[in-house]
């Protein structure tokens, strides 16, 4: 048995620190690399490590790792004894990889996602045993028919699912019981339509707690047709953003773990995001739980 099981993106990650006199470089121009980091992308594999850290225990399942780089992967995992053996390794197969170039204002990603999405299936097959082996269960959607298998049987199971950056109409976003809808999903599948609009379809179709983040802007939140309220994430002058909405994702299940209300429990996702973003490579370094609780106090005492 564990906490949290997590179906969804596991990729090997080098993270480049450009010198603090740089920008990121336009065509034909030059930047100086001050710094390279070994690292973790992935919604999953990030939300996972940010579980461990805070004290859950967990479960991952997700797309393939070629040989190549499942090494690196599994090193960087051992500290955090998250529960790995549904893992593949394929060989002779590349799987997926990504560059991020972090500057003082922004970060710039670099990889194979497009051709590894629009391509034949390169993830495992859910389990159901998994799903009720766990309390919660964590689903990116980006895995097609097997995404919205995790999501059936959860259902079945009559477990809770958080997911993230669905449409509305989407099996997944209808029944999880908290859904993070970012600027991404917004800007792609719904760029003509106005956000209170959108908000509104996502009350009358979804079950559970809709929220939409805006980065460092308030974030909008409600259930059901009740009314939208709003909170204002933690003010912070950010090192790294990658990983602030797998680690988001982590403080929510965290909350719903301990039966928390929805604003306390966006209120320390918010806090745990905002932890995680004065670190760099993201959740890799990050605090634990004492450390959340900690950068929480301190922001209370101001």
């Amino acid at each position: 048995m564990y906490d949290v099981y997590l179906f969804g993106m596991i990729s090997a990650s080098t993270v480049y620190i450009l010198d603090k006199n740089f920008s990121f470089p336009k065509p034909n121009q030059y930047a100086e690399i001050n710094q390279e980091l070994p690292s973790i992308g992935g919604e999953a594999v990030n939300s996972a490590i940010m579980l461990s850290k805070l004290g859950i225990t967990t479960k991952l399942d997700g797309n393939w790792l070629g040989e190549k780089n499942s090494k690196k992967v599994f090193s960087l995992l051992e500290p955090y004894k998250i529960e790995l053996s549904r893992l593949s390794i394929k060989k002779e197969y590349n799987g997926t990889e990504e560059i991020v170039i972090v500057d003082q204002t922004t970060r710039t990603v670099f990889g194979n996602y497009a051709s590894f999405h629009s391509g034949d299936r390169q993830w495992n097959y859910p389990q159901e045993s998994d799903i009720q082996d766990a309390k919660i269960i964590s689903i990116d959607p980006y895995f097609k028919e097997e995404s919205l298998s995790v999501a059936k049987m959860c259902v079945k199971n009559q477990k809770s699912f958080v997911s993230l950056d669905c449409k509305y109409d989407n099996f997944i976003a209808q029944n999880a019981e908290v859904l993070v809808i970012s600027h991404e999903l917004r800007n792609q599948s719904y760029p003509n339509i106005d956000l209170e609009e959108l908000f509104g379809q996502y009350q009358k179709n979804c079950k559970g707690l809709i929220i939409f983040t805006f980065g460092d802007k308030d974030l909008w939140y409600s259930r059901g047709d009740m009314e939208r309220k709003l909170y204002s994430p933690y003010k912070i002058v950010p090192i790294d953003t990658t990983g602030a909405g797998d680690s988001f994702r982590s403080g929510i299940i965290y909350g719903l773990l301990n039966s928390w209300n929805d604003k306390t429990t966006i209120e320390f996702a918010c806090a745990v995001s905002a932890c995680v973003c004065l670190t760099i490579p993201h959740t890799l370094n990050a605090p634990n739980l004492e450390g959340v609780f900690n950068f929480i106090k301190g922001k209370k005492k101001k």
